[in-house]
């Protein structure tokens, strides 16, 4: 019996260790499936936990640091009709918030009155009353029709399209930027556009100016008709004594417009008080020679004034061997510059170069005002008019004037820093800045007394060759004869009162009416000649009050009488 228990522990004692080897291995397993429940449990617990039971603790989560986490389970079970209809709510409230403000800031600039506030204010008040509209009330989101939420939807778009509009069209009302900007492109354009009608207003001026209008045309063809169908009547008579008679006041007169010679005579002589002492030489071309003899032959100059009538060709001296313009436009770069298609020497459309390649300031006629002493060798004081003038006081108190030794009397034009010398001519160029002041007084050619003794004297017309022949290029000034007549007579001028002389009436339409009554003498200078239908209105009367309107001739070529 002993035996039998001790056989028996000790065959319990081998099977009980294999035992306690297998429940300690089971025992591990069993531990981790239990930790592994414990974390499902927890995890599943937690997910269990933020399901939103209740709508209204939604809100307060999005202040919370977990925000991202939250926003992320509620897009899982969120309803898409109410995320669209939150948008929609916010669009229209951004956009009447926004109407809001420019409504308010329209007001600050005091723009209560005006059409855009009120529909700022109607627009403001139309987002208000669609979202407070009963047919679009959504208590609570719970509930979210569909078709009521397309509709509402397409209204509020229509505002909101209505809204950016009117914001965008408004900007540049109260973006002062944007403001500033376009003032500035404005005032770009317009200066553009004012710069170009500029110079299509110089180049059809020009082109004007050079033309011969009709009436002045026809006049013309009248006289030469009438010289040619009664030659007996026009035979040459012998000179009257008084032309070289140097007691008697003497005028120069270079044209070839006989309407405007024979204005420029019938004023001085109507506002003479002695006409028959005064003496007119009128120097015409070739062309108008016969026309220019047959107007003075049937209309007299009244109260006695004496005329002779040249052309150029009748001074022998004037040719290419001694007048340096007659010379320079036998070159072939002066012909090119004057006479060639113009499209090849520069831009059509420039009005300057239109105007520096106009004939007429090289002609002869035009400088023949540098000849006056060798033209009329026997007096001694000249009065020299261009034909765009107009007298209207009794001119002999100008030979009354002291000149003081010097050869040319004549009015200044300059004021402030305008018409002076610079103005003229090239003083980039050495030989004019080291021979003349840029800052001395520019004076008028139109009405000048000339001391031809003092001319002689002074050598004058051999000053004039000598730059005229410097000047072939054109490197000292541009064109005319005034530049080469501030050089002629430079510290040789004296200066006249200006009541004596009035420019500007061919282009400047604000010269005073009182200047102009009491001016001596009226000038036309520019292109607006009074014989132009380009002429100002405001000054054409008192050139055609001096036109012979009974002669036959006049009346039938309609100078617009």
């Amino acid at each position: 019996m002993a035996v039998a228990v001790r056989g028996g522990r000790g065959g319990g004692l081998g099977s009980g260790g294999v035992n306690a080897g297998l429940r300690s291995f089971f025992s591990y397993r069993i531990f981790l499936s239990a930790m592994f429940t414990i974390l499902f449990v927890a995890t599943l617990s937690a997910i269990l936990t933020t399901h939103p039971s209740a709508s209204s603790q939604l809100p307060s989560s999005f202040h919370s640091g977990d925000a991202y986490m939250h926003r992320t389970f509620l897009a899982i079970k969120s309803d898409p009709l109410k995320t669209r209809l939150d948008l929609i709510y916010k669009q229209a409230t951004d956009h009447m918030t926004l109407v809001n403000a420019y409504a308010a800031y329209a007001r600050k600039l005091k723009l209560d009155i005006s059409k855009q506030l009120k529909m700022f204010d109607d627009l403001a008040k139309n987002f208000s009353d669609l979202t407070t509209k009963p047919g679009y009330s959504f208590p609570g989101h719970d509930a979210v029709d569909e078709e009521v939420l397309r509709q509402f939807e397409k209204e509020v778009k229509e505002k909101v399209k209505v809204a950016r509009s009117m914001i965008v069209e408004s900007k540049e009302s109260y973006d002062n930027q944007i403001k500033i900007q376009k003032l500035k492109d404005t005032i770009f354009a317009v200066n553009e556009q004012l710069g170009k009608a500029k110079k299509n207003g110089g180049i059809a001026s020009s082109i004007s100016a050079k033309s011969i209008p009709k009436s002045l045309h026809c006049l013309a063809m009248r006289l030469v008709e009438e010289r040619i169908a009664h030659p007996e009547n026009y035979t040459e008579q012998e000179p009257s004594p008084a032309i070289e008679d140097p007691s008697l006041y003497h005028y120069a007169l270079f044209s070839d417009n006989v309407i405007a010679v024979s204005v420029v005579v019938r004023s001085v002589v109507m506002n003479a008080e002695e006409p028959w002492k005064h003496v007119f030489h009128v120097v015409t071309d070739r062309m108008n020679l016969a026309a220019m003899k047959v107007w003075f032959r049937m209309r007299p100059v009244e109260g006695g004034a004496h005329v002779e009538i040249k052309a150029v060709e009748d001074f022998p001296f004037l040719n290419s061997s001694y007048v340096p313009v007659l010379k320079q436009l036998e070159s072939s770069y002066m012909q090119n510059y004057y006479y060639k298609n113009q499209g090849e020497n520069g831009s059509i459309g420039d009005a300057s170069n239109v105007k520096f390649r106009n004939p007429k300031y090289m002609s002869m006629l035009n400088h023949l005002r540098f000849y006056l002493p060798e033209l009329y060798p026997k007096l001694h004081k000249v009065l020299f008019l261009d034909d765009d003038v107009v007298v209207q006081k009794d001119l002999t108190g100008l030979w009354k004037i002291d000149l003081d030794g010097r050869v040319n009397g004549a009015v200044e034009t300059c004021f402030g820093s305008f018409h002076r010398y610079s103005h003229y001519l090239n003083f980039s160029h050495p030989l004019i800045r080291e021979n003349f002041n840029s800052k001395a007084c520019a004076w008028a050619f139109g009405m000048n007394i000339f001391d031809l003794d003092a001319w002689r004297r002074e050598k004058c017309t051999d000053t004039y060759h000598h730059w005229q022949n410097l000047n072939e290029n054109h490197s000292l000034w541009k064109l005319g004869t005034l530049p080469p007549g501030l050089i002629t007579f430079y510290s040789k001028t004296k200066s006249l009162d200006k009541s004596w002389h009035v420019l500007g009436l061919g282009y400047n339409p604000g010269i005073s009416l009182d200047e102009i009554r009491n001016a001596a003498v009226i000038h036309y200078n520019g292109n607006m000649k009074p014989w132009l239908d380009i002429a100002m209105n405001q000054y054409k009367h008192l050139w055609t009050k001096y036109i012979d309107g009974d002669m036959e001739f006049v009346q039938m070529c309609n100078f617009g009488l």
